[in-house]
């Protein structure tokens, strides 16, 4: 089943060249060097059937992706990240849709993915709660979200930290990033169950980044809508 989609946009849902370029050319870097390849495939592992990745970046993930994977549609807003994606999905070993648009409105049906995958990106999207919500109704039921995000320090210092630099000058800088958002929270209030998590530090090193604290997890939609569990409330 293809993805629903215009044929023509007239405009970018992102456009931060600068970002761009610079990030096509850091990521790869950083991939190797903080590890964080490793924690693309553990977020990968397992997975089968039809996956939509929101923020899909340059294409990072896609080499990660088990061979049980059929189609994986890539939705990545901003152009010349795009492109770079649409070439590192030539190489990838499993199919690879890259797709124009935004994780707030989801040009594709509902219920028509098995899994979701969210990496290193709710930190960016303009509205957490409808990117989520999209998600939710894109998985069918009982569908899984996988997620590594970075987000809020659980240390005092560090958290007023991140939010000063979140009010100033750290999205100007990186994209539109925030480093102080709290996905695990944002994840369960969308309505996910949330499964097993494990909290990073990335890169480890002596003294964190505001960027550091990560999480790398599991959540899914449940099976039955909590109105016709037959609990009271």
């Amino acid at each position: 089943m293809p993805p629903l989609r215009s044929t023509r946009l007239p405009h970018d849902a992102v456009h931060h060249p600068l970002f761009a370029r610079f990030y096509a050319r850091v990521s790869p870097v950083l991939d190797e060097r903080a590890g964080i390849g490793e924690h693309r495939r553990e977020l990968l592992a397992g997975l089968s059937g039809r996956v939509i990745e929101i923020g899909a970046g340059n294409g990072l993930n896609f080499p990660y992706y088990p061979p049980t994977v059929s189609e994986v549609v890539a939705i990545e807003p901003e152009r010349g990240l795009r492109r770079i994606a649409v070439e590192a999905a030539v190489r990838s070993g499993v199919p690879v849709d890259v797709v124009p648009g935004a994780a707030e409105a989801l040009p594709v049906k509902s219920e028509a993915f098995d899994a979701a995958v969210t990496s290193l990106v709710l930190c960016s999207v303009r509205d957490v709660r409808r990117a989520l919500a999209e998600l939710r109704r894109v998985l069918r039921p009982g569908g899984e979200l996988r997620f590594f995000e970075h987000g809020r320090a659980q240390g005092r210092a560090l958290a007023v930290t991140q939010r000063a630099l979140d009010r100033t000058v750290w999205p100007v800088l990186f994209g539109g990033c925030h480093t102080a958002r709290d996905p695990l929270g944002a994840i369960e209030a969308a309505g996910f169950e949330l499964g097993a998590f494990t909290r990073l530090q990335v890169p480890q090193s002596r003294v964190p980044t505001p960027a550091s604290p990560c999480v790398l997890g599991v959540a899914r939609r449940p099976a039955v809508p909590p109105e016709a569990s037959g609990g009271r409330g």
